[in-house]
């Protein structure tokens, strides 16, 4: 399962690709985690998907990554007596809390927080953006519109609100029994959609208790406000550019991820950049010009991992949607441009002992042409030092819990193995070669680098460097093995 690629690919399941033979397919095409839905998915659907990929990490003896993506709030629109109406600019539309159904004059909004946060000449957009209204008058149970942006407008159409932070948890009480539900099954991420402040971090950290990792999704304007916040108290973060693009100008978008890719790699966060890379694969075998430009540029911009949603869930061609992401990325990153790329967007490392040891690790690896960097990691927190310093050469890391492993499968140039910690420092030397050797990174005579933190199995301890010769003996015996 050696991938001949740093960036990580994330493959979204739906009826397209839930047999163990789809997935199978999917994980040999280049897949290294695997996204369950929870807006489509059920609990028996998670659970099922959940023990496929656990036995297909068997057959492939590699470890793949769980990320389940919570709904988050869906606020929609009520009904219509004619089931759809035509809103026509420069009209008076109201938004109020009766429930009856609504006309061309009104219609039920069943969210009373949404009265409580909005303001006048506040956005409202309806049905992804399509219809855009203005708030010109706010009474109780009331919002006055009017409308910018008409158009044909049908029953339960979503509503975003751009311009307003809602007082209402990012978690809602679907999201609570879904998310104890994936911690029970142990899902190695949790997405949070429609993250708008720190303090919807904090909140879900205080249900997850370290049991899984937290990746914050960044689709509303006021996420970007607070970003550097945010990308802080998260384990990753994700580009979610589908609901960005429609609470925000659609021209920023592209600014908006290179800052957001720029700044989660400045703190060490893995980033990964989501919504329509591949989109017309869903119908296509083969995508645009312009698409495998996007994902180039992803790559470019050095992101951990890329994402395809609908191009595998429910697709025609998933596999071939991953194979043509996994090509696209191998071309990226043997261009002669792409380590000067990646070089210029480097920052310093922090002023901690593991912090240093992992910036001088990359240094001398790269000066001395080592075949692999080789950092042993407890809690994955050493894999994603060495991974930020972004190394011309590969990186694998070994950890003893299988769940930091699964974890680190998100994070950009890790090859990750489970082993036993090395007991001293000749284990240590004699586990890393012979782990360089199986997985393929180094030949007999060559050389690698070896991080780890005395003593052995202490986590964050990150406090030496060793360069080693892979030893022949060791070759001889994987030989033999074999």
């Amino acid at each position: 399962m050696k991938r001949n690629r740093c960036v990580k690919i994330i493959a979204t399941l739906g009826p397209s690709s839930s047999s163990e033979g789809m997935i199978l397919q999917l994980a040999k095409a280049g897949a290294n985690l695997f996204r369950i839905n929870m807006s489509h998915a059920s609990h028996d659907d998670m659970v099922d998907k959940v023990a496929i990929i656990r036995n297909v990490e068997r057959k492939i003896g590699h470890p793949l990554g769980i990320l389940v993506d919570l709904q988050g709030p869906k606020l929609r629109i009520g009904t219509f007596q004619n089931e759809i109406i035509e809103l026509r600019k420069g009209e008076i539309f109201i938004l109020d809390n009766n429930k009856e159904p609504g006309d061309s004059s009104r219609v039920y909004l069943p969210h009373g927080e949404i009265f409580d946060s909005v303001a006048i000449n506040d956005r409202l957009l309806l049905d992804d953006g399509k219809i855009e209204l203005k708030i010109i008058k706010i009474s109780k149970g009331e919002i006055q519109t009017k409308i910018i942006h008409g158009g044909k407008l049908a029953d339960k159409k979503g509503i975003s609100l751009p311009d307003s932070v809602l007082s209402m948890s990012a978690l809602t009480k679907k999201d609570r029994l879904d998310l104890q539900k994936a911690l029970e099954q142990e899902a190695d991420w949790i997405a949070l959609s429609f993250v708008q402040r720190p303090e919807d971090i904090y909140e879900i950290r205080r249900i997850v208790k370290g049991n899984a990792a937290i990746l914050a999704k960044i689709e509303k304007p006021q996420a970007v406000s607070r970003l550097e916040e945010i990308i802080q108290l998260s384990d990753a973060i994700m580009v979610a550019r589908g609901d960005l693009g429609v609470e925000m100008p659609l021209e920023m978008v592209p600014g908006l991820q290179k800052r957001i890719v720029r700044m989660a790699r400045s703190y060490g966060k893995p980033v990964v950049v989501a919504t329509q890379m591949l989109e017309s694969m869903i119908y296509s075998p083969v995508p645009t010009r312009a698409e495998v430009s996007d994902v180039s540029t992803a790559v470019f911009e050095g992101a951990d991992a890329i994402m395809l949603s609908a191009e595998s869930a429910v697709g025609k061609y998933p596999v071939e949607a991953v194979k043509t992401m996994n090509k696209v990325a191998i071309a990226v990153e043997g261009d002669a441009n792409y380590q000067n790329i990646i070089r210029a967007q480097a920052t310093k490392p922090e002023a901690t002992s593991a912090d240093a040891i992992s910036a001088a690790t990359r240094q001398i690896a790269e000066t001395l042409k080592l075949s692999a960097i080789v950092t042993y990691t407890s809690s994955g927190s050493t894999g994603l030092r060495a991974a930020r310093e972004r190394p011309a050469i590969p990186i694998i890391a070994l950890s003893p819990n299988i769940r930091t492993t699964r974890r680190l499968a998100l994070v950009w140039g890790l090859h990750c193995v489970q082993t036993e910690d090395a007991k001293d420092l000749e284990d240590m030397v004699y586990k890393a070669s012979l782990i360089a050797l199986r997985e393929g990174f180094a030949q007999s005579g060559e050389r690698i680098a070896i991080t780890a933190g005395v003593p052995f199995g202490t986590p964050g301890s990150t406090n030496m460097i060793r360069i080693a010769f892979v030893d022949s003996k060791i070759n001889s015996a994987i030989l033999d093995a074999q």
